[in-house]
């Protein structure tokens, strides 16, 4: 019903398309049935050990590889060396202030990357007041003064956290890094979460024992020509998304 609907507003507004994103078995089943395109991706995500969680970081890292494990410790020491301090906040712990730093961040970081940001400062306020306990923040500091800041959105009855917006003021090397994987990590194992989805994109991920996990999406195109000619694509680009994650999880960082 919400697809008709959906299809239907698409329609009477002359919208050129219509988009599902993340849709679970049922969603897609649907969506094909009436129609819709499926396009196949591919994330990358850490998962927790079922019959023995992780104890801590440490713990997590004894588990890759010898030159991951090493890589991953000569960067954290780079960021401990260069000064940097790093604190999380969860839900209503986290401060006005904090959002302000945190969106000034964010914005630089698009623009540094030659667009503007598409979300604003309301819209992180909005999200603040209405779902307060989904959000941790993590900000860097060097000197008392903040540095960097990255967003995770959480949800603590599943124990998933999920992508992470981040921006700095300054380049500090592999501060990125820390604040990104190694932070969430680090808290996402203390709480005892089963999931961190790192978002898309990126097989350096794969190195900080994150694996490729598939994904989809459904759409809708109003003209059937363009609906035509990008079916005919999703087709090859399906074949080969199968193709690349089967040859990526033959490059596990994970020992053994």
């Amino acid at each position: 019903m919400l697809l008709q609907a959906m299809t239907q507003y698409a329609r009477a507004q002359g919208l050129s398309s219509a988009h599902v994103l993340f849709p679970d078995e049922a969603d897609r089943e649907a969506a094909q049935a009436q129609g819709w395109l499926i396009r196949h991706g591919v994330q990358f995500h850490w998962r927790n050990r079922v019959d023995a969680p992780y104890a801590d970081l440490p713990d997590f890292l004894a588990s890759l590889q010898r030159d991951k494990r090493k890589k991953i410790q000569q960067e954290r020491r780079r960021v401990a060396d260069a000064g940097v301090q790093v604190e999380a906040r969860l839900g209503a712990d986290i401060r006005p202030q904090d959002w302000d730093f945190f969106y000034h961040c964010y914005r630089n970081t698009y623009l540094a990357h030659g667009g503007p940001p598409y979300l604003s400062r309301d819209f992180f306020a909005q999200v603040a007041q209405s779902l307060p306990d989904h959000w941790l923040m993590f900000t860097a500091s060097r000197e008392g003064q903040p540095v960097a800041a990255s967003l995770v959105g959480i949800d603590l009855a599943q124990g998933v956290a999920w992508g992470r917006y981040w921006g700095c003021i300054e380049p500090i090397d592999c501060l990125h890094f820390e604040l990104c994987y190694y932070a969430p990590l680090s808290w996402c194992i203390a709480q005892g979460f089963q999931r961190f989805e790192g978002g898309a994109q990126g097989e350096h991920k794969m190195a900080r024992g994150l694996m490729p996990e598939p994904t989809c999406s459904a759409h809708w195109l109003a003209d059937p020509r363009f609906a035509s000619a990008v079916e005919d694509f999703l087709a090859q680009e399906g074949a080969g998304i199968s193709a690349y994650v089967d040859e990526l999880k033959e490059h596990s960082p994970y020992k053994g």
